[in-house]
Order: structure tokens, then sequence, then C-alpha cells
């Protein structure tokens, strides 16, 4: 991983397109600071293409798709995307799996959940499970005091024993069952939304985020970024981002926005 600052002015300037995860990498200690949702607004007005790619719930992107200067959102680990056209009052909502599928699969993790919590006691189930559609949270560390990486481990052994996909993140493991990821998502994106090959394009692409599951991010975005917590996740990445802000979180967000937006301004 190359230090952000040395990334060329030619290659930040041909950036149309910012893509960021949400928790730990626009996050700072939990909260998203002013300044984060002010440099968002600056890209936007400077005609960027914004797109949180989160493992949040459905209930939550539905708002930020409303409420963020943002274009689209891939959410619950790439499960849908949600884009909202204000110009015709419409959400346009596109999952991955059929409303009877995901019924199924709900039920399933269900009774899931209570295997897991059976094994690791100390984990819980996440706060935002209530407003999820297609996956389950069980919480790590976000209202429960960190768990040691054998109980993370245990967790995610029961989740794939049992057939689903399961993702570490900053906060939760998520597990779901299909074969879908943030990536996959992001290409139905790009192609139904902006008319876009998103390989044609992603050279035209920064990715910015902070744990494993943004791996298949950083393996596919040349010009993929790391805030600088994204250090702690480093033997569990089998893929890596190219680059690493100095920063950690929001503030390493900022470090980015401002090298796109200064790199704009100089051509």
């Amino acid at each position: 991983m190359r230090p952000l600052q040395e990334m060329e002015l030619e290659i930040l300037s041909e950036i149309k397109f910012v893509l960021a995860d949400i928790d730990d990498t626009l996050t700072l200690n939990g909260r998203i600071p002013a300044a984060v949702y002010t440099a968002l607004e600056k890209l936007h007005d400077a005609g960027l293409t914004l797109v949180p790619i989160t493992g949040r719930p459905a209930g939550w992107c539905d708002h930020i798709a409303r409420m963020w200067p943002v274009d689209g959102i891939v959410g619950e680990n790439g499960a849908f995307y949600f884009c909202y056209c204000a110009e015709q009052h419409k959400m346009i909502r596109r999952y991955w799996k059929s409303k009877t599928e995901r019924q199924q699969d709900r039920d399933r993790l269900s009774a899931l959940s209570n295997e897991i919590l059976a094994a690791v006691p100390e984990a819980k189930v996440a706060a935002d499970q209530s407003y999820r559609e297609t996956d389950l949270a069980i919480d790590i560390c976000e209202d429960v005091p960190p768990l040691p990486v054998a109980k993370v481990d245990k967790i995610m052994e029961i989740f794939t024993v049992t057939g689903a996909s399961a993702k570490v993140s900053s906060i939760h493991v998520n597990g779901w069952f299909g074969g879908y990821d943030k990536l996959s998502m992001t290409r139905n994106l790009f192609l139904e939304i902006f008319n876009q090959d998103l390989e044609a394009v992603k050279e035209q692409v920064v990715f910015i985020g902070d744990s494993p599951n943004d791996m298949p991010m950083f393996d596919y975005f040349p010009n993929a970024v790391g805030v600088a917590n994204v250090m702690q996740y480093l033997d569990q990445l089998s893929a890596k981002p190219a680059w690493i802000t100095k920063q950690a979180g929001g503030l390493g967000f900022i470090e980015l926005a401002e090298a796109i937006l200064s790199a704009k301004l100089s051509i």
C-alpha cells in the first residue's frame, strides 16, 4: 500500500465515481463528522457520482438514498441497491433475491441467530437488525465489548457451516444466504442506473474502505484506498487496497476528497 499523497494527479483528476464504505470509513468513533458530510457535498457539487457501499440495513439505506448528497447506495453487503429520483419522487429498489426468497432467508437466519448466541453469549444481535431485509448482523464491538478473535471466528464458522456467506466488518459479522457481495451489486447499479459497464470505467472509480468485508472492492479497483485503520486487519486481508490515508475513519475520507477536488482544480 502506498501513501495516498503519492497518488498521481493524472489518476486523481480522472476520477468520476467515489464509492465509500460507511462504518469507520465515513464515520469517526461511531459518528459522521460535519466535515465528512461537507466533503460529500463538495464532491457531489463538483459533478462526481457518489455511492456508499455498506453492510448497514435497508432502513438506513432508504434514508441515506433520500437525504444524503449521493446518487445511490448499495446495502447489506450487496443484497440490494436503492436510488432515489427526486424529480420523479420515486425510490428505485433493486434486490438480488425475490421477496419470497428474502422471507425464506429471514426465517433461516432467525433460527441461526439462536445458535450463534448460544455458542457465543458475549455477542448480540445488532441493534439495527429490525431494519434489515436480507441478512443477520451479529454485534462484535458496536454495542458490546470487543470480542476476541477466537469468538469472531466461531461466529464465522457457524454461519459458513450452514452454507451462509459471512463477512467481518469493523463492528459486525454479517451472514446471508446468496452468492452476492458488495462488488456484484455495484456492477448492477452501474449498468442499470448509470448505464456504465463497471469493467470499462473502473480506472475512473475510487473505492475507500477499512475492513475485511471490503476485500472484493479492494481486489477489483486499481485505485482502492484504505483509511489508516485498515492496518488493524492486514493479517485478514487477502486483497489489500493500493493506497492508504494518513488518518483514520472519516478524517481519512476527507484526505481523499480534498486530493480529488484539488486535482480537478489543477487541470
